[in-house]
């Protein structure tokens, strides 16, 4: 049924590097299913989707095998801290970011904004951009509009990629095939060689990251007053520059981020500007940073409903399960957030009712595994009792426990995808919300989001 819909469009838009296709759509709520073509991924990724988040070139816990293993086609890593280590020229000199974590897959960058908010005691804003103070080895580092740009289009080679689509990677001679290719969707034979092999590869041109984002000012989002204001219209001010600096607009997809914190008059102004630009898609920016849930959601919905429907919608730093399931029928595409490695170092497995912490003693002789629906490996090899056994000092347990995270949330985007299609995705949340909450009361943040898109509980 999936495949015949997916041969539907509702509506779509495309851009010089990005082909956005809403396929279905809920005839209740503002959730959709999507298409979303990137040059990494010609096949197309299904939306909503979740981003896992590779910071520095690496999902904590897992290799980029293990990610394919899972479906998983599109991942986040960091401008911020990829500037600083391993920097620019040697990711440059290792033929780019995908070679250099050795990842085939679509990648999408942030620009370093939030760290603003994170890294607060480190940084301080001015016009200019952002002086940092390194949290390595305390070095000073200005990132303007313009440098996290530049950062986000530099990471660019010429690269080889053999007949299992990975590319040629350190070790390998590669006289033959470093000088650039100028002409997108250029393609060669070449051979390489090892003290060991003869390889023939195809030669791309390829870039760093499929999306890149502009810079914003970003503001904690329990702030309110004159300086969210002054954030939102820096941010705008910020786009212009970005969207100016941005030199590979045919090959890399510049999203705009909407700021103006929890005030609607701040928000609807940024995504007025915003949408005059004319981008290749939108990110909701500034949530999920302790803000009342109540004022989190009304902010989704505003944005969502002024967004263009053709257009794919981000919203950034969410990963919690009802999270991911109520602003889906909110009406957006993509998502990301630590949360699903993050708790998976200390000892707490992802599951429809909300986490198991498997350090706790009532695990350790529990002979299920983690999920009785789930088919990730750790699921398929692994009991709650072993996971108990090792979770307190064997990192091997922080990597099976990531393994199924991240498996969790996919599939769960891939239930919540198959119910849009299905016209039952009301029916999905209902039962997801009962499960969730069990015997505890639906806070009112779920109950209002909710019936604010045709959905009683």
């Amino acid at each position: 049924m999936i495949k015949s819909l997916l041969k539907m469009i509702i509506r779509e838009s495309t851009s010089l590097a990005l082909k956005f296709e809403v396929l279905a759509e809920c005839q209740t709520t503002k959730a959709r299913v999507s298409r979303l073509t990137l040059p990494h991924v010609p096949e197309g990724i299904q939306t909503p989707v979740f981003m896992p988040v590779g910071t520095q070139g690496t999902l904590k816990g897992l290799t980029p095998e293990q990610l394919k293993q899972i479906d998983c086609k599109l991942i986040l890593a960091n401008t911020y801290h990829l500037g600083h280590r391993p920097g620019p020229e040697l990711l440059q000199k290792m033929s780019g970011l995908h070679a250099f974590m050795h990842w085939n897959g679509a990648l999408l960058t942030d620009s370093g904004g939030f760290q603003m908010v994170s890294l607060v005691k480190l940084s301080e804003v001015t016009e200019e951009g952002v002086q940092f103070q390194s949290p390595h080895d305390n070095t000073q580092m200005l990132l303007t509009p313009e440098k996290s740009i530049e950062i986000q289009n530099v990471i660019v080679q010429s690269l080889a990629y053999n007949s299992n689509n990975y590319p040629l990677t350190a070790g390998w001679n590669k006289t033959q095939i470093l000088s650039p290719l100028h002409l997108k969707n250029t393609s060669a034979i070449v051979h390489a060689r090892n003290e060991q092999n003869i390889a023939k590869y195809t030669l791309r041109h390829i870039h760093c990251a499929d999306i890149i984002m502009q810079l914003d000012d970003v503001v904690s989002s329990t702030i309110t007053g004159p300086r969210v204001e002054e954030a939102m219209w820096r941010s705008l001010r910020w786009l212009d520059r970005c969207m100016k600096a941005h030199q590979r607009p045919t090959e890399q997809n510049l999203f705009p981020i909407v700021q103006g914190g929890l005030d609607s008059q701040l928000r609807t102004k940024s995504l007025e500007e915003i949408i005059k630009r004319d981008c290749p898609g939108y990110a909701i920016g500034g949530l999920s940073g302790g803000e009342d849930k109540d004022q989190f959601w009304r902010i989704v919905t505003l944005c969502t409903d002024y967004l263009p429907k053709e257009k794919p919608r981000y919203l950034m730093g969410v990963g919690f399960a009802i999270d991911l399931v109520i602003c889906s029928a909110l009406g957006c595409d993509m998502f990301d957030c630590v949360f699903p490695t993050r708790t998976a170092r200390f000892g707490c497995a992802l599951v429809d009712s909300g986490q198991l912490n498997l350090n706790k003693s009532q695990y350790v002789k529990d002979y299920r595994k983690i999920d009785d629906d789930c088919s990730c490996y750790t699921c398929k090899n692994y009991t709650r009792s072993y996971l108990n056994t090792i979770v307190s000092n064997e990192t091997t347990a922080c990597h099976l426990i990531t393994i199924h995270n991240v498996a969790y949330q996919m599939r769960l985007m891939a239930r919540i995808r198959q119910a849009i299609i299905e016209q039952r995705y009301p029916e999905f949340i209902r039962h997801f919300v009962q499960i969730y909450f069990q015997d505890k009361s639906v806070p009112d943040w779920v109950t209002n989001s909710l019936k604010s898109v045709n959905i009683t509980l």
